[in-house]
């Protein structure tokens, strides 16, 4: 297991050292196909063989995929986007870009996998670990992303819509969100008052 690990390495490093060559150290740049498959090789090796086949304890239900939903969508889509295809500005910026959640690569991972994942993170990407808290609710919270992972491909669109109103926003976005709510609430006060007005004059002419 040793060496097998240890020629994992080796190969890792053989394939960051060409891709460095070819592309100098631009994030823009595409992996290619040896240093992705090198990575899943490392990525399966790095992994505790008892964190593997780890099992959920986290019942799928309706309310714990809704919460894992907006969960997903303040804190994760900023990379991977609402649906998971990770097709978004700071995804796109980063190298290796967010693997597309949807597909087999990440699909065919045991739960147990995601989860550690999502707890540890994955170096020399830009996968962080939740494990360290913050406004992340610890292992059930992580447990409960693994389930919303494994509905990305049949997520529809009136989920996504949904996620988008928990979307972290910019101060543009905020702004403008505030004029729409400003206008809005004073349409609704002017046609309160022309309600009144017309009540009014309906009581004077009867």
């Amino acid at each position: 297991m040793i060496i097998v690990i240890a020629m994992a390495l080796l190969g890792a490093a053989i394939a960051m050292v060409a891709s460095i060559l070819h592309d100098g150290l631009s994030a823009r740049a595409r992996p290619t196909r040896l240093e992705i498959m090198v990575a899943r090789n490392v990525r399966h090796f790095a992994i505790p063989a008892n964190a593997q086949t780890t099992a959920n304890p986290v019942l799928a239900s309706a309310e714990e995929l809704h919460d894992a939903r907006i969960h997903f969508a303040d804190h994760c889509a900023i990379c991977h986007g609402n649906d998971g295809g990770g097709k978004t500005m700071l995804g796109e910026g980063l190298y290796p870009k967010p693997p597309d959640l949807r597909l087999p690569q990440t699909q065919i991972l045991t739960d147990g996998e995601l989860f550690w994942i999502i707890e540890n993170g994955v170096r020399f990407t830009g996968m962080p670990a939740f494990s360290n808290g913050g406004e992340h609710g610890g292992t059930q919270d992580s447990w409960k992303l693994v389930h919303f992972i494994r509905h990305l491909p049949h997520l529809t669109a009136t989920e996504r819509i949904e996620m988008e109103r928990y979307n972290p926003k910019g101060p543009e976005d905020r702004t403008e969100e505030q004029r729409e709510n400003d206008f809005l609430n004073g349409a609704s006060c002017r046609q309160s008052r022309n309600h009144k007005i017309v009540g009014r004059n309906e009581a004077l002419v009867g």
